[in-house]
């Protein structure tokens, strides 16, 4: 049986597929088209949370109880797997990195801890030792928004490993 929500996300589907139609076909060199993109993308974004609080019947990113992103970020942070081995890169000369159960579990706690832009930048700056300058040309956001998002990681990190913040 169709209520009226499965009739909205019905439509939201139909015109947001439209709308990535329109975005794929801009040209991203013509500054007009630019700014065309970046307003098909917030229509777009903007489309997808209405569509996900239909979906689930309450707004998206707020729970009752429990934050239930923070447990799938523990999870999918336990396995440290992902992490580039970096031994190559040492001064001191070739050596085994090694990680106890433990440290990855603080590890784990530290990245869940961390929003996604907050996560993405800091380990884009100090991992990558990429500029702030060339992270937020990369994610479409000014270099003082990348240096806070940094800026908000590190005091979540030292709170965390309980060392003064700067």
């Amino acid at each position: 049986m169709k209520v009226w929500a499965d009739e909205l996300l019905h439509e939201y589907s139909i015109h947001k597929k439209d709308l990535e139609r329109r975005r794929d076909r801009l040209d991203r060199n013509d500054f007009h088209s630019k700014q065309d993109l970046t307003q098909i993308n917030s229509m777009i974004e903007s489309m997808n949370f209405s569509m996900e609080w239909l979906e689930t019947g309450r707004q998206p990113g707020t729970f009752k109880g429990i934050d239930k992103k923070s447990i799938y970020q523990h999870q999918s942070f336990s396995n440290m797997d992902f992490i580039p081995d970096i031994t190559e890169q040492l001064e001191e000369g070739p050596k085994q990195l090694y990680m106890t159960a433990e440290e990855k579990i603080i590890l784990a706690d530290i990245f869940a801890s961390l929003s996604l832009r907050e996560r993405q930048c800091y380990i884009l700056h100090y991992a990558g030792g990429i500029s702030w300058a060339k992270i937020a040309e990369e994610i479409g956001v000014s270099k003082g928004t990348v240096q806070g998002y940094i800026k908000r990681a590190q005091k979540k990190i030292n709170e965390k490993i309980s060392l003064p913040s700067d």
